[in-house]
């Protein structure tokens, strides 16, 4: 028996998305549509190297850890941190300089990335009342800082050990 959710009462007007099909006058060609395709979700290259930075310093964790919302990318259950990398393209990374460039279906894309900008925050915001500390950082941070991104993190989960 499936358990009936109520839904969630947000605190600013929700982005709507149009639907992108035929009917909406959005058209893909086969090419488009296998370049689409090849769009990875999750196990991309710069969350593999972060996972492997981290298990290489001893750390242990989750990954897309689902019965948390937002589903974090890397999850500390114990030190209670969520950890997102996210892609600059579909989160917005320097919005007001790209969201000009869109030329094609720009009342999708636009909607879209904006939408997925303020999931990004209604998360954050959750998990962080949930007691969560939340990290975000993006995917060329992780490839040209990876570093850096790695101390942060450890430098906090080592403060949560000695407290």
């Amino acid at each position: 028996m499936r358990k009936l959710i109520k839904p969630k009462e947000y605190s600013e007007e929700r982005i709507k998305v149009p639907r992108f099909n035929e009917e909406s006058g959005f058209y893909t060609t086969p090419k488009r549509s296998k370049i689409m395709s090849k769009i990875r979700g999750k196990n991309t290259k710069p969350e593999l190297a972060f996972r492997k930075a981290l298990y290489a310093a001893g750390y242990r964790y989750r990954i897309d850890y689902k019965k948390l919302i937002g589903k974090p990318d890397i999850l500390f259950k114990k030190y209670k941190t969520a950890i997102f990398i996210d892609g600059e393209y579909w989160h917005g990374h320097n919005w007001d300089e790209r969201k000009p460039k869109i030329k094609t279906n720009r009342e999708f894309w636009i909607a879209k990335i904006e939408r997925n900008m303020q999931r990004d925050s209604e998360v954050n915001k959750e998990l962080e009342r949930l007691g969560y500390k939340v990290f975000r950082f993006w995917e060329t941070e992780i490839k040209k800082e990876l570093g850096r991104c790695l101390a942060e993190v450890t430098e906090y989960l080592q403060s949560l050990q000695t407290s």
